[in-house]
């Protein structure tokens, strides 16, 4: 018997004599043992059966009730005071609606193209609806350094910045003494989450600088002009003394490009996995990094090339000479596409927005301009006493110049006329490059003393696309994007000025691209092959059959040209004759005394 069974039966015994009404008291159910009906026959209930029913017909019913337009019921029995989806303002929707989309209905029995057009205007209203919905999580402003009253913005120094704003933030501003291997060249990954250091006396090092995390440190033994990032934060390129490298994260020397001798300068781009370079021999180079083959070797006829800088917009080297000219080039072309005289003397620094449309460059003149790179011609030009040697633009528009050992940041250089900086700093030596950091109002200085890591507030773009430069990616979403992106990758051709005359069409008609055709290539290609007989066997080959056959096909093409000539008449008969018509109309309607009319 269960012990349950006995507890109970023991409990009604010591229970009873005391004369207690209390209900029949019934062991808990279990599974083995089965329900009897009524009448006690023994068989199995059909409740069991019956409750999947029940549930299946009152969820039905339920979700009748909510089709019909009655009030969803909670667990907690409240009603919902804000019944149905939030509303989206019209200006918001307006901001996305789509152009081009089919209005009335189509004609003819085209059903599936009409189910097909129909989908696609639900979906254009939903991702129209869900961008306005999801525009208020992205602020479009981002917050810049504001003083009191009378107060100058450039005199506030980055210790009270890192002490006013919140911890996670006032980490951010940091020194790093390495006054042994200095100066020192930086780089920050496309995410803005890793940071390459290279110092001039062969100091190489990669960290997470936001978590102070090192990845690798190491020492080449060899002179450093430059380092870069390639399009992971695993690979990274260091243009030494002679040859150019390239290392992973762990600090392995993964290749040794002999091709590549005495870089000085290199940019990455990359949408085309290209690394261009720029030599003290006055060579421009382009490495694929995703094949490993050389894309092109461009001789600039131009001395020593330290000055470079990419257009982010359409991939466009920009290059500085020492005459002061700047020269735009592209691998697919030997010769510049454009030669801007920009400076009386030699250019020092480059710099391009991320919009491709303003070009700032500093001279040996002391002067630093801003160019329209859509017009080429100069907007602004100011006048620094002791000249800037390194420039850098941020996503926000923000222009960090450093003279010597004092970096200074500027707002608008292009709109207004800019009479004082809007931040200041002194490093601890002479800055060697200046470079903003990606979704961060971080700016990275190297010096002859080691690294500072700036706070500028404003400098940073907050809104980021999580499908091209995620700096919270995980392992896995790093080794798809790399898969996508090589998928992607466009080709070294396809660098250009104007990138938009890719997707123009071609308004030349057929007879011009056919005579250009015809001057390329010296002959016509669609010209009619001239007819030779085929060779007949038994004596049907003889020359007046040959010749016979080739009158015949003379007179089909006299033919053609007899039966052109003919359409050719009766139009311009056709033209005449509706030209006197129109004379004879025009000269009925005019009165005798018309004719002295002027």
């Amino acid at each position: 018997m269960p012990a349950s069974i006995i507890a109970t039966e023991l409990l009604l015994e010591i229970v009873s004599p005391l004369g207690l009404d209390i209900p029949t008291m019934r062991p808990p159910a279990r599974y083995w043992h089965e329900k009897k009906d009524e009448n006690g026959d023994g068989k199995l209930a059909a409740d069991a059966d019956a409750q999947p029913q029940k549930r299946e017909t009152s969820e039905k019913k339920r979700k009748k009730q909510n089709i019909n337009g009655l009030e969803k019921q909670f667990i907690s029995k409240k009603r919902d005071i804000f019944p149905g989806p939030a509303t989206i303002p019209e200006a918001k929707l307006q901001k996305f609606t789509r152009k081009g989309k089919v209005k009335g209905r189509i004609k003819g029995h085209h059903v599936k193209l009409r189910v097909a057009i129909a989908r696609s205007n639900e979906a254009s209203k939903m991702a129209q609806k869900q961008a306005a919905r999801f525009d208020l999580l992205l602020p479009e402003e981002a917050g810049f350094l504001e003083g009191d009253e009378d107060e100058d913005t450039c005199t506030i120094s980055q210790e009270d910045i890192a002490d006013a704003v919140d911890l996670t933030s006032g980490t951010k501003y940091f020194d790093l003494n390495l006054s042994q291997f200095g100066p020192y060249h930086l780089d920050y990954s496309k995410t803005g989450r890793h940071l390459l250091l290279g110092g001039r006396r062969g100091h190489v090092a990669c960290f997470d600088w936001q978590s102070k995390q090192l990845m690798c440190e190491i020492n080449v033994m060899e002179a450093i002009n430059d380092v870069r990032w390639l399009h992971t934060e695993h690979m990274f390129a260091v243009a030494q003394k002679k040859w150019l490298y390239i290392y992973d994260s762990n600090g392995i020397e993964l290749h040794c490009i002999r091709k590549f001798n005495d870089v000085l300068r290199m940019q990455f781009l990359p949408y085309h996995f290209l690394l261009a370079t720029a030599s003290a021999t006055g060579f421009l180079q382009y490495l694929d990094v995703s094949v490993g083959k050389e894309v092109a070797a461009i001789c600039t006829k131009n001395r020593r090339l330290d000055v470079m800088c990419q257009n982010p917009y359409n991939a466009v080297i920009h290059l500085g000479h020492h005459n002061g000219t700047v020269s735009l080039w592209s691998p697919s072309q030997k010769e510049p596409l454009v030669k801007m005289l920009c400076h009386q003397a030699g250019v020092r620094s480059i710099a391009v927005d991320k919009t491709g449309t303003y070009m700032v460059t500093s001279g040996m003149d002391k002067k630093l301009k801003v160019f329209d790179v859509r017009t080429f011609q100069p907007l602004k030009s100011y006048f620094l006493p002791a000249g800037a040697s390194c420039l850098s633009l941020s996503q926000r528009g923000l222009l960090s110049a450093a003279t010597g050992d004092v970096v200074q940041v500027y707002r608008d250089v292009w709109r207004t006329p800019v009479k004082k900086p809007y931040m200041a700093h002194r490093a601890w030596a002479a800055a060697c490059e200046l470079r903003f950091c990606p979704f961060e109002d971080v700016l990275g200085v190297g010096h002859g003393q080691g690294f500072t890591s700036m706070l500028v507030p404003g400098a940073g773009e907050p809104n980021f696309d999580g499908l091209d430069s995620n700096p919270y990616r995980s392992a896995k979403q790093r080794q798809e994007w790399e898969v996508n992106a090589l998928l992607d990758k466009i080709q070294p051709e396809l660098i250009s000025l104007d990138p938009s005359h890719l997707a123009k069409v071609d308004l030349g008609n057929f007879q011009q691209r056919h005579q250009d055709r015809v001057q390329a290539l010296g002959f016509d290609p669609l010209a009619k092959e001239k007819f030779v007989p085929r060779f007949k066997k038994k004596g049907r080959s003889s020359t007046g059959n040959v010749e016979r056959r080739k009158r015949q096909v003379a007179n089909v093409d006299q033919r053609d040209v007899i039966v052109k000539s003919m359409e050719d008449k009766m139009k311009l008969k056709r033209e005449r004759k509706a030209k006197i018509k129109k004379k004879a109309e025009i000269t009925g309607q005019i009165s005798a005394l018309g004719r002295f009319q002027k």
